[in-house]
């Protein structure tokens, strides 16, 4: 039996992961796959004939330096990393957006900032109008996410430091963000994401909810568009969407690393997951 490591967080990382991994671990199971987890932070063993899935590598913005000696590491061992060590450098950074939105995919609008400061706020200000999102270009878990009304001070955590700025959209939390789940390119399934009731973050811990639903018209032909700019196929991929303010979807995130599957609400319980790893791994 082939067998994949699945990393997961650091062992001192505060979040449960398991109700992502477990699912996740099953579905590769059920495919004939053995699983072992390995926390990222001490995957330094793992190389040559290795099978390596970052599905639950959660933390790894919060060590970002950390994170890329890893993948180097990875790469210049000849291990199987899937999705491919070069997916996953170019996926680690927010900037990849304004890459999909040159290259014509529908994205929301984002500026990125090295050193964040009052005036970049202002300008975001006078550019789009409206409550402003500012986070950190390598973030997760909405690590650092603020959303900033018209008269709220930029966050002392992230003044002096890169940052990237996105207008505020309302449909959030009126009609929520939709991931599309693709194995190996192909649609898999759908669920729209809302947050708890007074909030805008749509994660579960945070008090996110999810559930299943039909991909709204044009979404696919969105999500490929946005997966063809990336650098390398994917075996898996999930693309988050959300309505912009012109009532067209934009494409808010492209996780390529480690997101959620929710492969709970999948018509075939993750097999086709399952399948496009083990077409990935040499026998």
């Amino acid at each position: 039996m082939s067998r994949v490591h699945v990393l997961t967080p650091a062992p001192d990382y505060p979040e449960d992961y398991r109700w992502a991994y477990d699912v996740e671990a099953a579905a590769l199971e059920a495919g004939g796959l053995g699983v072992a987890p390995v926390p990222w932070t001490r995957a330094g063993a793992l190389g040559a004939g290795d099978t390596v899935l970052p599905l639950v590598a959660w933390g790894y913005h919060l060590d970002a330096p950390r994170w890329h000696a890893m993948l180097d590491r990875l790469e210049a061992s000849g291990a199987n990393v899937i999705n491919s060590v070069p997916v996953l450098r170019w996926n680690s950074d927010k900037a990849y957006l304004a890459e999909l939105g040159a290259a014509g995919v529908p994205t929301i609008e984002s500026r990125v900032v090295a050193v964040l400061g009052e005036d970049d706020l202002a300008k975001a200000r006078r550019a789009w109008g409206g409550d402003i999102v500012v986070k950190p270009p390598v973030s997760a878990s909405a690590t650092g996410t603020y959303r900033l009304g018209p008269d709220d001070p930029l966050p002392g955590e992230l003044a002096g430091r890169a940052a990237i700025f996105q207008p505020f959209l309302e449909s959030v939390t009126s009609e929520g963000e939709y991931s599309l789940l693709l194995f190996d390119g192909a649609l898999s399934h759908a669920v729209v994401k809302r947050p708890k009731d007074g909030d805008y973050r749509v994660q579960p811990h945070l008090g996110g909810r999810e559930g299943r639903c039909d991909a709204p018209e044009s979404a696919v032909e969105i999500a490929h568009a946005a997966l063809a700019v990336a650098p390398g196929d994917c075996a898996y991929a999930r693309v988050d969407l959300v309505r912009g303010r012109d009532g067209g979807l934009k494409v808010i995130e492209l996780e390529l690393i480690e997101p959620s599957l929710w492969l709970q609400h999948a018509p075939d319980g993750g097999a086709s997951f399952a399948a496009a790893i083990r077409r990935r791994i040499q026998p």
